[in-house]
C-alpha cells in the first residue's frame, strides 16, 4: 500500500511537471509571437505613420524599459512567491499591452498615400496634374494618429512589464522540478517550442500583410493598389489582436498549478533564504568570473540577432526588391527554423557528451568562430512642377526610376494588359528620336538573383550560432549558487535588455536612417524613406555585424581561459560536497559557497 501511494504520488508529480512544461512552451510561444509580429510588421507601421527606421527601433525595442526596471527585483523573489501565480498574472498584463498596441488603427482614420493613389483616375498624377490636394493635408492636420507613438509605446511598456516573470520563474521552476540529467534536454525542448514563435510571427504577418491596412473600412476594389506596389500598407493591427487573444488564454492555466509540485518543492526552495539579502547576492552573483563572462558574450550576440531581427525584413525587401510579405515568409520558414534545430542540436550534444563548463566553453568559442567565418535624375521634370511630396514610382523604358509619373514627364497615359497601365510621351525618359515610356512600379535591382544564395548562408549561420544557446545556459546554471538561479537568470535577462535588446534596434535603425538618400514628404512634414543608397545600407549593417562578433569571441576565450583554471580548484573536504549537486559541477558547502569544476 505505500508503494502503491509512492507510484500514485510519482506519476501525479510527472504528470504536473509535463503538463507545466507543455503550457510553458505554449506560453512563451505566444510571447514571443507577438515580438515576430512586431519585427515583421515595424517597416509596415513605419510606413502608415510615417517613422523613420530609429524611430521604429526605439518602438521594437521599447518593451525592454518596462522589462528591465522589474526584472531583476522579481527574479530576487523567485524562490520567494507563487511562481506560476506570477507568471500567469504577468502573461494577462502583456496581452493587455498587444491590444492596446492594435487601438491606433481604430483610432485613426482611412490611411491616403497621395489624391492620385486614391481611386482608379488614369490620368492622375501626369505632368499636367495639379499637386496634393487641400483637402489631404487638412485631413492630415486633423487625424487622430498624430498620438498614435505615445499608445504604442505604452503598448510595448506593458507587454515588457507583463514578460518580466515568465522566463526567469518558469526555467528556474522547470529546472528545481526536473532531474539534473534532464534538465538540459527539457531546457532545449523549451527553447526550440519558444523559437517558433517568432516563426509564426513572421508567418502570419507575411499572410496578413496581403490584406490592405483598411479591410475593415473600405473596400480593396476601391484602390488601384496591388500588394507588391511600393506604396501598399498591409493590415498590420490584424495579427496583434489574434496574438493577444492567445496569450490570454495560454495564461490561464497557471493560476491553477501548485506552488510546490512534490513536498520538498525543488533544491531552489529547500534553501532559499539562505546566503544573505538582496546586496550579498548581488555581489556574490557578479563576482562569478564564468558568469559574468558568459553573459557579456550572450550579450554581443544577442545585439547582432535583436537588429537583424528587427530590420532583415528591410534588407531583404531593399536589397532584393522583395515585398515585405515575401520577406518575412523567408525569415519565418527558413532563418528560425535553423535557429530551432542548431538550439535542438546543442541540448541534445550537452546531453549525449556530458559537456562539464570547460567543455561547454570550448564548444561555444568554436561555434561563434565559425560564424565569424561566415540615383535618379530629376532634373527635366521642373517644368512640370511636380509635387515633392508625391510618390507613385514608375519604371522607365531606359530603365531609370522616377518618384512619379509627372516627374518622368509623362503627359498621357494608356491601359495595358500586362502592367496595367502604360505612361506614354515621357520627356524624362531616355530615348531615340521620341519622348519614352514607363510602367506603374519600382525597376527592381540586379541584386534578385543573389536572394537564394543569401537565405542559404543566412540559414546556415543561424543553425550553427544557436549551437551555443543551450549549453551556455547550462553554464550559468551550474556555475550559480543553487539559491541564487532565478536571479541570476533575473540578471542575465537585465543585462540582456540594457546592453542588446534595448539598444541594438535603435543602433540599426540608425545606421539605416544614414543610407537614406530620399526622405518622403506629407504636408511639408517629413515621414519614412522613399530610397536608400543600397550599397551604404549594406556595409553599415555589415560593420555592425562584424564589431558584435569579434566581441564575442573575445569573451569566448576568456571564459574559456576561466574555465581552465576553474578545473585545478579542488574540494578536498569531501563530507562537505552537496551531494544535490552531481551534474556537471560540484557545490563546495563552505563559507564562501566557492564552486568547484568535476575534476
Amino acid at each position: 500500500m505505500h508503494i502503491y501511494k509512492m507510484c500514485l504520488h510519482f506519476s501525479t508529480f510527472v504528470c504536473v511537471f509535463q503538463f507545466f512544461v507543455l503550457c510553458h512552451g505554449m506560453l512563451q510561444l505566444a510571447q514571443l509571437l507577438v515580438s515576430g509580429y512586431l519585427k515583421g510588421s515595424i517597416t509596415t507601421i513605419e510606413k502608415r505613420y510615417g517613422f523613420s527606421s530609429q524611430k521604429s527601433g526605439l518602438l521594437a525595442a521599447f518593451n525592454e524599459v518596462g522589462n528591465t526596471v522589474l526584472i531583476v527585483f522579481v527574479s530576487f523573489f523567485g524562490s520567494r512567491v507563487h511562481r506560476p501565480r506570477c507568471i500567469g498574472i504577468g502573461a494577462m498584463i502583456a496581452s493587455v499591452g498587444v491590444f492596446l498596441i492594435a487601438l491606433p488603427h481604430f483610432i485613426s482614420n482611412e490611411y491616403i498615400t497621395d489624391s492620385n493613389n486614391n481611386t482608379k483616375d488614369n490620368s492622375s498624377g501626369l505632368c499636367k496634374s495639379p499637386n496634393i490636394s487641400k483637402q489631404t493635408c487638412d485631413q492630415e492636420k486633423t487625424d487622430s494618429h498624430l498620438g498614435v507613438y505615445p499608445i504604442l509605446l505604452l503598448g510595448q511598456l506593458l507587454l515588457g512589464i507583463g514578460g518580466v516573470p515568465i522566463q526567469p520563474f518558469g526555467i528556474s521552476y522547470i529546472d528545481d522540478y526536473a532531474e539534473k540529467r534532464n534538465s538540459p534536454f527539457y531546457l532545449g525542448i523549451l527553447f526550440a517550442v519558444t523559437v517558433i514563435g517568432p516563426a509564426f510571427g513572421y508567418m502570419m504577418s507575411s499572410v496578413l500583410l496581403r490584406f490592405y491596412v483598411d479591410i475593415d473600412k473600405m473596400s480593396s476594389s476601391y484602390l488601384n493598389l496591388k500588394n507588391d506596389d511600393p506604396r501598399w500598407v498591409g493590415a498590420w493591427w490584424l495579427g496583434f489582436l489574434m496574438a493577444a487573444t492567445l496569450l490570454l488564454l495560454t495564461s490561464l492555466p497557471y493560476l491553477f498549478f501548485p506552488r510546490k509540485i512534490k513536498n520538498d518543492g525543488g533544491q531552489e526552495a529547500q534553501i532559499r533564504n539562505k546566503g544573505g539579502g538582496f546586496p550579498k547576492i548581488v555581489m556574490r552573483t557578479l563576482r562569478n568570473p564564468i558568469y559574468l563572462l558568459v553573459v557579456l558574450a550572450q550579450v554581443n550576440l544577442a545585439a547582432m540577432v535583436a537588429g537583424l531581427a528587427t530590420f532583415m525584413g528591410k534588407f531583404i525587401e531593399r536589397q532584393f526588391a522583395q515585398t515585405a510579405s515575401f520577406s518575412n515568409m523567408m525569415m519565418g520558414g527558413l532563418n528560425i527554423p535553423s535557429a530551432m534545430l542548431g538550439i535542438m542540436a546543442g541540448g541534445v550534444i550537452l546531453r549525449k557528451l556530458g559537456l562539464t563548463v570547460r567543455s561547454s566553453a570550448a564548444m561555444s568559442f568554436a561555434v561563434i568562430l565559425f560564424t565569424f567565418v561566415p540615383r535618379s535624375s530629376q532634373q527635366c521634370s521642373n517644368a512640370c512642377s511636380c509635387s515633392d511630396e508625391a510618390f507613385n514610382p514608375v519604371c522607365g523604358s531606359d530603365g531609370v526610376e522616377f518618384l512619379s509619373p509627372c516627374h518622368a514627364g509623362c503627359k498621357t497615359v494608356i491601359p495595358d494588359k500586362e502592367k496595367g497601365l502604360n505612361y506614354m510621351n515621357c520627356e524624362c525618359v531616355a530615348s531615340t528620336g521620341s519622348p519614352g515610356s514607363a510602367f506603374p512600379g519600382p525597376c527592381g535591382n540586379k541584386c534578385s538573383n543573389r536572394l537564394i544564395p543569401f537565405m542559404i548562408l543566412s540559414s546556415i549561420t543561424c543553425f550553427v550560432a544557436s549551437l551555443s544557446h543551450t549549453t551556455s545556459f547550462m553554464m550559468i546554471l551550474r556555475t550559480v549558487t543553487p539559491e541564487d538561479k532565478s536571479f541570476a537568470l533575473g540578471i542575465q535577462f537585465m543585462l540582456f535588455r540594457v546592453l542588446a535588446f534595448l539598444p541594438a534596434p535603435v543602433l540599426y535603425g540608425r545606421a539605416i536612417d544614414t543610407a537614406c538618400i530620399l526622405w518622403g514628404k506629407k504636408c511639408n512634414k517629413t515621414t519614412s524613406c522613399s530610397y536608400y543608397d543600397l550599397d551604404l545600407f549594406r556595409h553599415s549593417r555589415t560593420q555592425i555585424m562584424i564589431f558584435s562578433f569579434r566581441r564575442c569571441k573575445s569573451l569566448s576565450l576568456q571564459c574559456l581561459a576561466n574555465g581552465k583554471r576553474e578545473k585545478k580548484k579542488t574540494c578536498t573536504d569531501k563530507s562537505k560536497l552537496n551531494p544535490a549537486a552531481r551534474d556537471d559541477t560540484l557545490m563546495c558547502k563552505d563559507t564562501k559557497q566557492s564552486v568547484c569544476a568535476r575534476n
